[in-house]
């Protein structure tokens, strides 16, 4: 996304407008002087005394946090795509409120925002985010930014594209996938649909196969996700997916090429169920152009193969389908709330404030 032109509006004088897609995996940022940055959606802070003189940091983040994690209180803070709630009481858990808290404001800082600008921000949000989480998320971001509003993640990326009216957009997070069907107007409750079938579904289905078809093996999930982001596929032609584990200590290499294709390929099925449902509710009239163009997006559209492999079990359902990978996996969300957020009027943003 390229910076703004030197002769802005007087509406976008002082103002750093931010699209910010907060993730379960990864929190990505576009903003209107050009920058755009991704963190893996991790925070951690030092143990102890030791750890603190160890990292000389209060707080780590993303791909730093995780490779300290032994020596932290590692938290990823939106895993499942919502904050994590106190589960007797219902309240928000503080930890996760906090690393939520610094996280949003890490990624703002990554921004680069001028000390004399006002931050505007559009934050994607799950498709269904209970109000409960929306109202956490607001507040966490209310400590970092002037004014801030919420979108749903897919509204997000076909905003982004232009792409309003007649239009399923599949965006694949890794705590869920969300289903939304565009018809020129905001999309409503009933036109969004969110599953769990998603990144860590299928980390955990990638868990289950390794136990059995790598007997004796030592591994951890952050190993499993690493397998996963080298080798998924849908494809039968795939690469061979050869991994070493630990057995007894001692490195022993296994194929993993059955196992990690098979496991891809188990959010097949709901997703397309999930499109079924969104389609068969649908205007009968304006059900074939709905079929025609459905948007791939998310960190899990680039699981190899997958557009065709949707697209071919469409056709085998529905009758029919084409499935469109985008672009830009990564900032799909965060260049679309970006652009809602220059669209947004500059009195609505007055409101929020």
């Amino acid at each position: 996304m390229s910076a703004k032109p030197e002769d802005t509006t007087d509406k976008d004088h002082g103002v750093l407008y931010m699209g910010i897609d907060l993730g379960s995996s990864r929190t990505s940022v576009s903003a209107s002087n050009g920058v755009r940055e991704t963190v893996a959606s991790y925070v951690g802070y030092p143990k102890d005394v030791v750890a603190r003189k160890l990292l000389k940091k209060d707080v780590l983040f993303g791909d730093e946090a995780l490779e300290k994690r032994l020596s932290l209180d590692f938290h990823r803070p939106l895993a499942h795509g919502k904050l994590k709630f106190a589960t007797s009481s219902g309240k928000e858990n503080e930890d996760s409120v906090r690393a939520t808290k610094d996280l949003l404001a890490e990624i703002i800082r990554r921004a680069r925002p001028r000390k004399d600008e006002l931050i505007y921000a559009v934050i994607g949000v799950p498709a269904q985010a209970s109000i409960k989480n929306k109202e956490a998320i607001l507040n966490a971001a209310k400590e970092s930014v002037d004014s801030v509003m919420l979108c749903s993640e897919p509204f997000a990326v076909a905003y982004g594209l232009d792409m309003l009216d007649d239009v399923l957009v599949i965006d694949i997070g890794a705590g869920t996938t969300d289903l939304c069907r565009m018809h020129g107007t905001m999309p409503e409750e009933s036109d969004q649909l969110t599953i769990n079938y998603a990144g860590d579904f299928i980390d955990d289905e990638l868990m289950k196969a390794f136990a059995k078809s790598c007997k004796g093996a030592a591994f951890s999930i952050q190993m499993v996700k690493s397998v996963k982001e080298k080798y998924a596929s849908v494809s039968d032609e795939m690469e061979r997916a050869l991994v070493t584990f630990p057995v007894n200590g001692k490195p022993t290499q296994f194929d993993v090429t059955n196992d990690t294709r098979e496991c891809c390929r188990s959010i097949i099925k709901p997703i397309v169920d999930g499109l079924q449902k969104l389609i068969e509710t649908f205007d009968p009239e304006f059900q074939e152009k709905l079929r025609s163009r459905v948007l791939l997006a998310g960190g899990g559209s680039l699981i190899r193969g997958l557009d065709y492999a949707i697209e071919s079990y469409m056709h085998e359902r529905l009758g029919g389908g084409k499935v469109i990978r985008i672009e830009e996996p990564v900032y799909g969300g965060a260049n679309g709330a970006l652009k809602i957020a220059h669209d947004m009027p500059a009195e609505y943003w007055e409101k929020l404030r």
